[in-house]
């Protein structure tokens, strides 16, 4: 199996107000096309571990590799590039530009990273808005669609850049069951159809427990 993502020793500091320790001892790793979540209690370290594996935080301890390249130490701007161009990333709030149309919104992470010509961006984005079967809002503003309909747009926007993992942090936790069901069903079609390696957090012990292995945390630590 291809490795995407690998954690080894892993350990993470707070220093204010005092210095607490928020994650301890950290590896695993992900492979190619595996659909993981990551469970545990609020205040376990669920979140302050995703944004080191997004390579947001980079004050840690440890070793992060993304497709067999180390990750850790690397200057701001050259993460910034991996990011973009290999990490797709799903919040629990959409962070769409509301004055933006939908095709624009996704168009943007491509855009930024600048490999691809305007038309080409354009069909790339319209393609990703086929997938989530919502390419007939691409020419609505962000602020007249659903919330079910912004959260497939976010995804959209995560994939524009075809990334080898795609990392969400409670995507479906400000969503009913219905479109929470919804999401669910397009990470697991990216998974199986299109081979795409997906790290989510939840609370959401229906979604977890469809999903190909749950990382339980507790204190800091890995315990499942």
């Amino acid at each position: 199996m291809e490795t995407v993502l690998q954690a080894k020793h892993i350990d993470k500091y707070f220093e204010k107000p005092v210095r607490f320790h928020v994650l301890k001892d950290i590896s695993f790793s992900i492979q190619k096309g595996e659909f993981v979540s990551i469970m545990g209690k609020s205040g376990c370290g669920k979140s302050t571990l995703l944004y080191i594996l997004s390579t947001m935080d980079t004050a840690y301890k440890g070793e992060l590799y993304l497709n067999n390249e180390l990750v850790t130490g690397q200057a701001h701007e050259r993460l910034s590039h991996v990011r973009n161009r290999d990490i797709g990333f799903v919040f629990q709030f959409h962070y769409l530009l509301s004055e933006f149309s939908v095709l624009e919104n996704v168009m943007l992470p491509a855009k930024k990273l600048g490999k691809k010509s305007f038309e080409e961006i354009e069909a790339d984005a319209m393609e990703k808005l086929r997938l989530l079967e919502i390419d007939q809002l691409a020419k609505k503003r962000a602020s007249r669609i659903s919330g079910g309909e912004k959260q497939r747009v976010a995804i959209a926007r995560a994939l524009i850049n075809d990334p080898a993992i795609l990392m969400g942090d409670e995507p479906t936790g400000n969503l009913d069951s219905y479109n929470a069901d919804n999401v669910f069903q397009i990470f697991k079609q990216l998974s199986d159809e299109q081979g795409l390696s997906l790290l989510i957090v939840t609370h959401d012990m229906d979604f977890a427990e469809q999903t190909d292995r749950i990382i339980q945390m507790s204190d800091g630590r890995i315990v499942v």
